[in-house]
């Protein structure tokens, strides 16, 4: 199992914006995506990227204010979140997947905070 490592959770006001990292030590996977749960509420699915080609999906609730990308640099998936409200507070999950349409592995988690 190759670890994945979520970065840049935190606490921000409503209208602020946060930037999440998903690191996969190096290796590369086809499907990189971003899942978040709110306590006593479902997982569901925020954002995905097909690495190489570059399609990537959105929940509707997020459309417009979060873009997921790829840093070449550092190899890894990032999610930029603006205009952040606080039905975005939860816990934010990094999956990922060898093929396309398929997500394997999970991160720990990064909690992210929107107040009022």
């Amino acid at each position: 199992q190759v670890p994945l490592v979520e970065s840049g959770g935190g606490s921000v006001q409503a209208g602020g914006s946060l930037r999440l990292s998903c690191a996969a030590s190096g290796y590369t996977y086809r499907t990189m995506a971003w899942f978040r749960q709110a306590p006593g509420k479902g997982r569901e699915e925020v954002a995905s990227i097909y690495t190489g080609g570059g399609t990537t999906y959105y929940a509707d609730s997020v459309k417009g204010r979060f873009t997921i990308s790829q840093d070449n640099a550092k190899k890894t998936v990032d999610l930029q979140m603006n205009s952040l409200k606080p039905e975005d507070t939860a816990m934010y999950y990094c999956a990922a997947g060898p093929t396309v349409g398929s997500v394997n592995y999970w991160g720990q988690g990064t909690q992210v905070t929107v107040s009022s």
